[in-house]
């Protein structure tokens, strides 16, 4: 596997760092991949610019910060004028059309999908908005399988609410699929 470098960006509340979390260790825990995941938020707990590292790779990984992400994902207008420009040249920039408009160029596969507005018609919670994030991401990347991501799931999530993470994570499986190509 080629080594990939993501990082995840957007605001507190938004499940950002939850979401990078579940992606690494569903690459470590089910995919026998070598993962880190690193995270800096605002002052504030919740609305406050958060920030996520994932390195997922199958050699040794010595160094935690991703410097030039081949996948960026911008959940705010604040994440994207932060770190739009840090993407790799020729990288996959993934951003939710309701909380972000485009508003430069950058040498990237460019993906604005209707995240929010997708769980908020087909789920009406927001709580799982990272879930279907990550489904479209995996979608597009390959970087786990959808399998591995649910595996985590099951044991990171009360099961009240596992059916509805898993209807999540289709939605954004779903999603991806229908934008891309």
């Amino acid at each position: 596997m080629e080594r990939c470098r993501l990082v995840f960006s957007g605001s507190g509340g938004q499940g950002v760092i939850t979401a990078a979390i579940i992606l690494a260790e569903s690459a470590v825990l089910c995919e026998g991949l070598n993962a880190v995941q690193s995270q800096s938020y605002g002052a504030e707990a919740r609305g406050g610019a958060t920030r996520s590292d994932v390195i997922i790779a199958d050699t040794p990984i010595y160094y935690p910060k991703v410097l030039q992400p081949n996948v960026l994902v911008c959940l705010t207008q604040e994440a994207y004028n932060r770190f739009s420009a840090i993407i790799r040249p020729g990288g996959l920039l993934i951003t939710d059309s309701r909380y972000v408009k485009i508003q430069r160029k950058v040498d990237a596969l460019q993906r604005e999908l209707p995240i929010y507005r997708t769980v908020m018609e087909q789920i009406g919670k927001p709580i799982v908005f990272n879930i279907c994030m990550l489904g479209a991401l995996i979608a597009l990347t390959d970087v786990v399988k959808p399998t591995s991501i649910i595996n985590v799931l099951e044991t990171r999530v009360p099961s009240d609410f596992l059916e509805m993470n898993q209807k999540a994570l289709q939605l954004g499986m779903d999603l991806a699929g229908r934008t891309s190509g």
